[in-house]
């Protein structure tokens, strides 16, 4: 994929189609339906049959899409895509016996590939991660976000942003940027976390005065960040006016999701101790709640995240790659949705919507996720009987068509 985009006019047809429009509680779906999108909006939404007169006369151009199967573009709303280097030692040590906090001590994890991405040139972080974006894409991502938190100093963390919003540039896809400075403890502030979290807060002003921030997050974790340490994080996000999201109960119950519920945090993510104080916390803020079941298939967890008290409490729940070096390197959305699916008992339905209307939702985009009038015309086209078989294939399945913008990517 070289990145290039077929010029578009402005209203456009596309039909020859069964739609997935995940409107309402279901599937939403449509035979031989038709979209019209004018712009980078779709502007309406039905059977070909229904079409109105009035609409058709305003058609600049008509698109078949040969019977394929439509749904929304796919959202990825929890990566790290920028960073050097990789962690294959680290995969052979924990299948040895090693525990990700005795890697941690020894100076491996965070830190490990914090060395290489500050090791690395801007370019070549940019290469990396443009050659890991593509891969995404193919499998219909339409939108991505993405973290920094590699960089732990203010110019490395700027660096990684940069890049992200290069991505976002460069490619024909949505690019969201957080700042992941409170990620771990960099070597030279060893024994000085709460001086290291003052700088992180001091960071904030510089980097959303350039642009380079949509959001916020933490790490709160026992081998990160204390809830204290993160709600000050927290507190200068919210000075600038970034929304917040967390990295909570990942591997203890820390209360951090209860912590960022109280700053109505866009999402908590991991969650596998979430208990129930956190799950009403985030049912009253509105958070989602983002599931990483391939890293906790990566580093062979036991502790499944509390699926069924979420579902039962109606918090939203996304799943996201989690695309990293440590814990969880891997590429793919679509099989993300399958482990969802088979490790934490999600339905096809819950899993399709996880990575599309609550990803979006997870990253404060209302503007996409369902196919509709007035949603942004992100979609992809599937040579696939029905949207289950999304969570279904466990790999091979490739978008035969995907429109960002009301333009088709070449």
């Amino acid at each position: 994929m070289d990145g290039t985009v077929t010029p578009n006019s402005s209203h456009m047809l596309w039909h020859n189609t069964r739609l997935a429009t995940l409107e309402g509680k279901g599937w939403g779906m449509i035979d031989d339906g038709a979209l019209i999108t004018d712009g980078a909006r779709i502007v309406w939404v039905g059977r070909h049959k229904d079409l109105p007169d009035a609409m058709t006369q305003d058609i600049d151009e008509s698109h078949d899409l040969g019977g394929l199967l439509v749904t929304p573009g796919l959202i990825d709303c929890h990566t790290h895509l920028v960073y050097g280097g990789h962690r294959s030692d680290e995969f052979e040590l924990r299948l040895q016996g090693a525990t990700y906090e005795s890697i941690s001590r020894a100076g491996g994890g965070i830190r490990s590939t914090v060395a290489a991405t500050r090791a690395s040139s801007e370019q070549l972080l940019f290469e990396r991660a443009m050659q890991c974006a593509c891969v995404l894409m193919r499998e219909g991502v339409t939108t991505l976000e993405i973290k920094s938190g590699y960089g732990l100093s203010l110019a490395d963390e700027a660096r990684c942003l940069r890049v992200a919003r290069r991505l976002g540039e460069s490619l024909p896809v949505s690019v969201r940027t957080t700042f992941l400075g409170a990620h771990a403890v960099p070597t030279e502030f060893d024994g000085r976390a709460d001086e290291y979290i003052a700088a992180v807060c001091d960071w904030i002003p510089a980097l959303a005065a350039e642009g380079l921030v949509d959001a916020v997050d933490a790490f709160c974790d026992t081998t990160a960040f204390t809830a204290s340490q993160v709600q000050r994080v927290f507190e200068a996000a919210r000075a600038h006016g970034l929304p917040v999201k967390l990295h909570a109960e990942q591997r203890v119950g820390s209360g951090g999701a209860a912590l960022a519920a109280s700053f109505d945090a866009l999402s908590c993510d991991h969650l596998e101790y979430l208990d129930d104080n956190g799950i009403a916390a985030m049912k009253a803020s509105g958070s989602v709640a983002v599931l990483i079941p391939t890293a906790y298939y990566f580093l062979r967890e036991s502790q499944m995240p509390p699926v069924s008290a979420l579902r039962r409490a109606g918090v939203p729940i996304a799943v996201a790659t989690d695309h990293n070096p440590g814990s969880s390197p891997g590429l793919s959305l679509l099989l993300a949705a399958n482990m969802a699916c088979t490790l934490f008992g999600l339905k096809p339905l819950e899993a399709v919507q996880a990575i599309t209307v609550h990803a979006a939702r997870a990253l404060g985009m209302h503007d996409r996720g369902r196919l509709v009038a007035g949603q942004r015309a992100d979609f992809a086209a599937w040579d696939l009987d029905h949207p289950n078989e999304l969570a279904y294939w466990m790999s091979g399945v490739r978008a035969q068509r995907v429109i960002v913008g009301g333009t088709e990517r070449s």
